[in-house]
């Protein structure tokens, strides 16, 4: 069984385990190719924390942590100069939250995906972290292995939340759509026919693989479905495009 980060970041030693030179190439979540590996930017007020992390992922060939931060202000300026692909960062911190630096990370670094790791498990957390552009909400209470796997997810386009917040995700999009009156289908009139198709698999999970059987097409057309859904919906992220479809009743939760 994988270790939980409260062992292996307060005492667990594994040793210093850093791998000298990236591979030439790896696979990503979706089996493709990915030639570098991926940046990660670790951010967190505690340096006992950041420092099991580095150790952690150290172990993964295809994961690179490029820099750390232990604020989101300094946070800001890191991703700005070191271009992360992936933040792993904290929501709550002293002179600047994780939450508050989403945005400006997001504008510094635009092709940056934020997950945040954390043991915030208020709803109100999540809903701030998701408008603010996250791709990700982790609590630190999984195991060592979900860290690494959430990564590649997220690099791969994917969005991850922890089980117990996804759970009240859905309980509160169900609640938005039981307060209303309205019980038609509010349709997307800027999408087309397989956009929308595209945008219904995405807000039930799906990643791209598995919406391109389901669809009979390439993965790659869904990718460029999935691009255009978002710029055409003026969306950051697939979890601001499931938080579209359950408002718009785009897909109904039973």
């Amino acid at each position: 069984m994988a270790d939980s980060f409260g062992p292996v970041l307060s005492g667990h030693e594994r040793g210093a385990l850093a791998h000298e030179g990236a591979p030439e190439e790896t696979e990503s979540a979706s089996g493709a190719s990915r030639k570098e590996p991926i940046r990660v930017l670790v951010v967190d007020d505690h340096a006992l924390f950041r420092r099991g992390l580095e150790i952690v992922l150290a172990q993964e060939e295809d994961i690179q942590v490029v820099g750390e931060a232990g604020d989101g202000a300094e946070a800001v300026d890191k991703a700005a100069d070191l271009l992360p692909d992936i933040v792993l960062m904290d929501v709550r911190m002293p002179r600047r939250g994780g939450i508050e630096a989403c945005t400006s990370i997001k504008e510094v670094a635009p092709s940056a995906k934020i997950i945040m790791l954390t043991i915030s498990d208020e709803e109100a957390d999540l809903y701030d972290a998701i408008k603010a552009g996250a791709t990700g909400y982790l609590l630190k209470e999984i195991s060592t292995d979900e860290v690494a796997t959430a990564i590649r997810a997220v690099a791969d386009g994917q969005s991850q939340i922890s089980p117990s917040m996804a759970s009240k995700l859905l309980t509160e999009f169900k609640s938005m759509i039981q307060r209303t009156d309205e019980r038609r289908l509010v349709p997307a009139p800027r999408l087309t026919d397989r956009e929308l198709e595209v945008l219904k698999l995405v807000a039930t999970g799906m990643n791209n693989r598995d919406i391109a059987k389901e669809l009979f097409i390439s993965e790659n057309t869904v990718k460029n479905h999935v691009r255009n859904i978002l710029e055409k919906l003026q969306l950051h992220s697939r979890m601001e495009a499931v938080v579209y479809a359950m408002r718009e009743k785009i897909l109904e939760i039973r």
